[in-house]
């Protein structure tokens, strides 16, 4: 889910930040071979994680489907992420674990006393909150469900009594991610959270054979309620248990300490404000796309529309669309923040312009075909992966509408996380939380719209356009600033080549749309569709493409030649 999505990104982003900040990281202690052994292990943990994940995301939809069961599941599921998120998991990657390393490095005794400080206060600040929010998990489901029907909102407040528990071990495992991190260990906190998609994978496929086909809000026993709760929280619990291994095997040993005074954790929180309030817009952006969606789903299935069209459909079709930016733009991220970092230290802006226009251009030589051919073959594509068990072919297509409007803003989402990459490079995070005020108020406003104006079975995919168009507003006023800032920000040579880039695309996308065309009225909507059209209109509209950009794009030739390089050596 969306909040599952969030954790997961903070960890990586702490990762890459204790490996770039840490004087005496892999490159300097093992040589270049230590830090591709390292590098090599992340990437090999978040790939398998991320495919661990979109089959744990397949699995529950079969289970639980896309209507009110499913969304009643996915609220509950979201919130503990979202608190965690809220009032830990930002701190921990922007604050705590440059901390360590700092401490580290400074203190005589290696910031032996400062982690056990860390270690003590977090885990009674952790179980407090916890506890709070299993108390109040009425009154905070209702935020996430408005007024949904009373029997969804009980089986969601049920449900979210096992897994708020779940506060405790994100919070844990984020933590000591970053201890193993400042250690130089990468390796447990990418492989962890395979072990919790492993487990909830488990827990959907035997509360598929337990409950069979069929299974509702209304039909669902308080058994296999606790089935769902329990055993989903127990994964999480696993990870956090593999991590604490993990660090007392790299040397950590707990000693309780309370003694606060002079521990530099009141100077590193007061430096984190501007990091909370991002991620208090991000919180509350989230907050207004579950609430919209989940009232038009309830609204839905009362209208007789018999379609999931609520927080389900909204966060699987958010699982496919992150996969293009997680796989390609991701690791050209990670590459490019510590070289930035570096030239911003020195003031190097030519190199920070360049830097980012490089980056950018060639993400997009992949991302704009990705993102159109993602957004014609949406449905099919929605229909092959998610129907099947609990989801009807009419509940993944509409998981395909909400995709193709995802997918149409995959450039203008992947342009806005580079900006702020920038901006954390120059060790600014006060602009990008003021930036995403002005995200939060244009989604808000078109959410609001989108329920208003819209039917309930697609309010949910006029939300998802407004969250892709919040990044376009981002967008313009990060580029605004950032060009102000540096002088320019190559501007006019990246909008060139964006323009020819879609120039080029331009007969791919008809021959694609010609060949989902043809497969539907010769074979109809079933599998071969599903299969055939999207594999013949890649091939097809892929070749195409390659050989209009060639003419069209430079950066294409200077892709190949490089690749080319690499593989004659």
């Amino acid at each position: 889910d969306a909040g599952a999505e969030a954790t997961e990104s903070a960890e990586a982003e702490a990762a890459e930040s204790a490996a770039a900040q840490e004087p005496g990281g892999p490159a300097e202690d093992s040589g270049s071979g230590g830090m591709m052994r390292s590098s090599a292990i992340m990437a090999a943990g978040t790939m398998v994680s991320r495919v661990t994940g979109f089959v744990k995301a397949l699995v529950i939809a079969a289970a639980l489907g896309t209507q009110l069961l499913g969304d009643a599941y996915q609220t509950a599921q979201t919130i503990p992420f979202i608190i965690n998120d809220l009032l830990i998991g930002g701190l921990i990657a922007s604050v705590l674990v440059p901390l360590l390393v700092k401490r580290r490095m400074r203190e005589a005794d290696g910031g032996v006393k400062t982690e056990d400080r860390l270690f003590t206060g977090s885990l009674i600040v952790l179980f407090a909150v916890t506890a709070l929010a299993i108390l109040a998990a009425e009154p905070i489901v209702g935020l996430y469900l408005g007024d949904s029907s009373p029997r969804q909102v009980e089986v969601s407040v049920y449900l979210a009594r096992f897994l708020l528990a779940q506060i405790f071990f994100v919070g844990l495992s984020g933590l000591i991610s970053g201890m193993l991190n400042s250690r130089n260990r990468f390796g447990a906190p990418v492989w962890a959270p395979v072990l919790n998609n492993l487990v909830i994978i488990a827990v959907g496929g035997l509360f598929l054979w337990v409950a069979g086909a069929g299974r509702t809000i209304g039909t669902v026993t308080q058994g296999e309620l606790v089935l769902l709760g329990a055993g989903t929280s127990s994964g999480m619990a696993l990870q956090a248990v593999v991590l604490l291994v993990a660090v007392w095997r790299a040397g950590f040993r707990w000693h309780p300490r309370l003694d606060l005074r002079g521990s530099g954790l009141g100077e590193a929180l007061r430096s984190a404000g501007w990091m909370f309030v991002y991620t208090l817009m991000t919180q509350l952006g989230l907050l207004i796309t579950a609430n919209a969606v989940n009232r038009a789903g309830a609204e839905s299935v009362r209208g007789g529309y018999d379609v999931g069209a609520g927080l389900t459909a909204y966060n699987f079709a958010y699982t496919l669309f992150q996969l293009p930016y997680a796989i390609i733009a991701v690791s050209l991220i990670t590459v490019l923040l510590p070289r930035m970092s570096a030239h911003a230290e020195q003031w190097q802006w030519d190199e920070v312009r360049a830097g980012f226009s490089r980056t950018l251009r060639m993400s997009a030589l992949v991302l704009v075909p990705l993102g159109l051919a993602l957004a014609i073959y949406s449905v099919p594509v929605a229909t092959l992966v998610f129907a099947r068990g609990n989801t009807s072919a009419e509940d993944a297509a509409n998981i395909g509408a909400v995709l193709c409007v995802m997918a149409l803003g995959l450039v203008p989402f992947t342009v806005f996380q580079l900006m702020l990459r920038v901006f954390y490079a120059m060790s600014d995070t006060r602009t990008p939380a003021l930036i995403s005020i002005a995200n939060v108020t244009v989604h808000g406003v078109l959410a609001y719209t989108a329920f208003l104006v819209l039917p309930p079975n697609l309010v949910v995919v006029g939300v998802a356009a407004g969250f892709m168009l919040s990044f376009v507003s981002g967008l313009t006023i990060a580029g605004f600033v950032l060009s102000r800032r540096l002088g320019g920000l190559d501007g006019r040579r990246i909008g060139a080549t964006l323009l020819r880039l879609h120039a080029a695309a331009l007969p791919s996308v008809a021959v694609g749309i010609g060949v989902l065309w043809l497969f539907t009225t010769r074979l109809g909507g079933g599998p071969a569709t599903n299969i055939g059209a999207p594999v013949v209109g890649c091939l097809a509209g892929g070749v195409l493409f390659f050989l209009c950009a060639r003419l069209l794009v430079p950066e294409l030739s200077d892709a190949v030649a490089l690749v080319r390089a690499r593989l004659r050596r």
